[in-house]
Parts: C-alpha cells; structure tokens; sequence
C-alpha cells in the first residue's frame, strides 16, 4: 500500500518532477554526446600533418621532407582532449555539486584547447618538432638493427640529418587546425551545458530505483526488526490481530461452544 508520501516521493525525484524527466534526458545525452565528439575531433585533428619541412641536399641526394602532426606541435590539446573524456565519466557517475563542477572543469580543458591550438607557430618552433620527429623515425628504424647502433641514435652521426635551420617550412593545417579549435569549442559547451543542467539530469543511483521504493525508509525498517529481536518477539510472524486465531481443536475443527 502506498501512501501519499510514497507517491508525491516517486513523482519527484533527485529535485526533477516526473513531467521534466524525458527532457532531462534528452539533455543528458546531448551533453554526454557533444563532450565526446568535441573530444574525438580534436584527437583526430592532432594526429595529422600540421606542417612540413623540406630541407635541400646536395646533389645528387633527395631533398629531406619531414611531416610534422599537431600532436607534436602542441602536445598539450591531445592531453587535454583526452581529460574531457575522462571528465564525461565524472559527469556519469556525480550529481548535484560535483557534477557542475566536472562540467566546469570540462568547459575549462576545452577553452586550453582552444587557446593552445590558436597561438601562432614560428618556423622555428615547427623545425625543432621536426628534429624530434626526425630522431623517433630514425631511431625506430635502427631498434633491433644492425649492431654498433644505438635505439635512438641516426646512423652516420648528427641528430637529425636534413633538418636545419634553412629548412623551407610549410603550413598544411589548413583544414585540420580549424578543426581541432572548433572541438575545442563544442568541449566547451557541453562543460557549460552540464555546469547549467546537470544537477537535474538522472543519476546512475536512480535510474534502477522502483517508484514504489523511493518512499521507503531502509534505516527505520532495520531498527524496527532489531527492537523486536531484542524482545524476544520473532519478527517473521504475522502481527497481533492481523490474522484470526485458529480454533483450540486445531484447523478444521469447530471450536467450544
């Protein structure tokens, strides 16, 4: 039997009336949705080719090209991109406080991002990430080679043959910096739409909670079955005058007029 505690409990939930749940919802899954794909395409923008550093050799040597990804220039957006999807399991498994807070933290990584990828890159800069692309190639090439070659090190000496100071430098983000930006703001919006919104979105408590549950009182109920355990009266059976009491000869036969 429900009371009307019981059911004013179940129609309002987490503080979110019954009529909002489908559109807390729905939100819910908008935020979780824009957080990884703003995630995702900034991952994707950093793994490809933001730059290219051709270096001229002598005769008859081919030029050296070496592509350089936006991971390497800004390592810090791929890190970053990476804690907003950790901040989205935050967001799962808080609520109230906490979850606002993940959302802040999200919309700040994704603003970081932004800022990061938007700074200009100086030649210079994308020729020392092309040395150390450079070093990594070659050292992964020479791991396990031929011996008298250290892992790491570039066969006939130097630290990355071709890239020097006049290597011709060439910008080919053209497509995906503005991209790893424009994930960099759609984090930031499903930050702030969770800062906004999250404290009324369902939680993971109670997505598995019955209506009918919701009134109990799982406290009360243990402290009533100890009370009556420690008066010696066996709580497994049927309460005083909730059962008429069978006759004294027993079921099935009339008792004493």
């Amino acid at each position: 039997m429900t009371g009307p505690g019981t059911t004013q409990a179940a129609a309002r939930r987490d503080g979110v009336p019954a009529a909002s749940r489908p559109a807390a919802r729905r939100e819910y899954g908008l935020g979780l949705v824009l957080g990884a794909a703003g995630a995702g395409v900034v991952l994707l923008s950093a793994r490809q080719g933001w730059a290219r550093v051709a270096t001229p050799a002598p005769a008859p040597l081919p030029a050296s090209v070496v592509s350089v990804s936006g991971q390497d220039l800004v390592p810090l957006a791929g890190a970053l991109a990476l804690a907003a999807l950790a901040s989205l399991a935050a967001v799962i498994a808080t609520r109230r406080l906490a979850r606002r807070l993940a959302g802040l933290l999200m919309a700040a990584f994704g603003v970081v991002i932004a800022v990061s990828v938007s700074l200009p890159l100086a030649a210079s800069d994308v020729r020392g990430a092309a040395r150390v692309t450079a070093v990594s190639q070659a050292g992964s090439a020479t791991a396990g080679g031929a011996s008298g070659v250290s892992p790491g090190a570039v066969p006939g000496g130097g630290v990355a043959p071709g890239i020097t100071a006049v290597g011709h430098v060439t910008m080919t983000a053209a497509l995906w910096r503005p991209a790893a930006v424009a994930g960099a703001l759609i984090i930031v919006a499903a930050g702030l739409l969770v800062a906004w919104r999250g404290a009324r979105w369902p939680v993971m408590s109670s997505r598995y909670e019955q209506p009918e549950q919701a009134g109990r009182r799982p406290a009360a109920d243990s402290a009533a079955l100890w009370d009556a355990l420690s008066s010696g009266t066996d709580p497994s059976l049927p309460a005083r005058g909730s059962a008429p009491r069978e006759p004294p000869g027993g079921a099935g036969q009339p008792g004493p007029d």
